[in-house]
C-alpha cells in the first residue's frame, strides 16, 4: 500500500492564519520536505509543534534530484508533507515536480489548503475577479520580460503577478510599455503583515511611486485589456497605410503608429508584413 503525499499551505505573514488542520499533519508526517527547513523550524516554534518525523530540504536548487527519493518514501508508505516558506506549494515553488511523479506512481495526492498571496491580493485589488490568469515571476532579462508582456497586451482577464522589490519598477515600466500607462493595477506588499500596503492606480503612477524604493514580498495585479479598446494587426497595417498615403515614411508611419497605439514598433512592423504577404 503506498503513503500519502499532502501539499500543506502555510501562512504568508501572519502566523495566526495556519490552521489547526496544518499544525497536527506536520506533527504526524513521516517526513516533512521544506523549502526552507530553517523556517520551518520557526513556524513549527511557534505554532507550538513538534515534526516527528525526518525533515528534508527541498527546493529550487535540490528538487530534481530530490524527487525520486521523496517518490520512493511515498511507495514505501510513508506520508510525506510539503511546505514552501509561504502559501501553497507548487505555486511558484517547489512542489510541482513531486505530485506529479506520485499521481503517475498511483500515490494518493491532497492539500491542506492556506493563505495564498495570489487570491488576498486579487480581492484587495478592487479590479474584476470574475476571470484571472495568474502569470507568476516576469523574466529577468528585459527582451524576454518585454515579449513576455507583449503576449498579453490583449489578455481580456485581470493578471496576477509576484515580483521582487528590485525589479519592481523596470516591471511597471515594462507593462507601462505593453499594456499602456493608464492601465489600472494594483501593487499590493507585505500582505497580512504588520507593513502591509496595497497601492492602486494607472501604472504611470506607480512607476513614479515605485521608484522611492519598495520592499517585501510583492504581488501585482492588473485589469485585463478593455475588448473595446483592443487594436487588431489589421488595424495597424491600416493606420501605417494611411500615414503613408499622407506622405509619411514607412519607417516613421510605424513608429507614429507604435507611440500613438501604445504597441511595440516590432508589433506594428508584423503587422505591416503581415497585411503584404497573408500567408506568412
Amino acid at each position: 500500500m503506498t503513503g500519502r503525499l499532502v501539499l500543506a499551505g502555510t501562512p504568508i505573514g501572519d502566523v495566526s492564519d495556519a490552521s489547526a488542520r496544518l499544525g497536527r499533519v506536520l506533527a504526524a508526517a513521516d517526513v516533512v520536505a521544506a523549502e526552507d527547513t530553517r523556517r520551518l523550524r520557526r513556524l513549527t516554534s511557534e505554532l507550538g509543534i513538534a515534526v516527528g518525523g525526518r525533515v528534508v530540504s527541498y527546493f529550487e536548487g535540490n528538487e530534481r534530484e530530490r524527487t525520486p527519493e521523496l517518490l520512493q518514501a511515498l511507495v514505501d508508505g510513508l506520508t510525506v508533507v510539503v511546505v514552501t516558506d509561504a502559501g501553497m506549494p507548487s505555486v511558484s515553488d517547489p512542489g510541482y515536480r513531486l505530485v506529479a511523479a506520485a499521481i503517475e506512481a498511483e500515490v494518493h495526492v491532497t492539500a491542506v489548503p492556506g493563505p495564498s498571496a495570489v487570491l488576498t491580493a486579487l480581492a484587495l485589488s478592487g479590479l474584476p475577479v470574475d476571470r484571472f490568469t495568474f502569470e507568476g515571476f516576469l523574466p529577468r532579462k528585459p527582451g524576454e520580460r518585454g515579449r513576455r508582456l507583449g503576449e498579453l497586451a490583449e489578455e481580456p482577464r485581470t493578471m496576477v503577478f509576484f515580483e521582487a522589490p528590485h525589479r519592481i519598477t523596470a516591471s511597471l515600466e515594462a507593462m507601462a510599455e505593453a499594456f499602456g500607462a493608464d492601465r489600472r493595477t494594483a501593487v499590493c506588499r507585505e500582505l497580512t503583515k504588520t507593513y502591509e500596503e496595497v497601492k492602486r492606480g494607472p501604472l504611470d503612477e506607480l512607476v513614479t511611486w515605485s521608484k522611492d524604493g519598495v520592499r517585501g514580498e510583492i504581488t501585482i495585479v492588473v485589469a485585463g485589456a478593455d475588448p473595446d479598446k483592443i487594436v487588431t494587426g489589421e488595424d495597424l497595417a491600416r493606420e501605417v497605410a494611411k500615414d503613408e498615403e499622407a506622405g509619411t515614411h514607412r519607417k516613421q508611419a510605424i513608429a507614429d503608429v507604435a507611440k500613438r497605439f501604445n504597441v511595440p514598433k516590432r508589433t506594428v512592423y508584423d503587422a505591416v508584413l503581415a497585411a503584404r504577404d497573408p500567408g506568412k
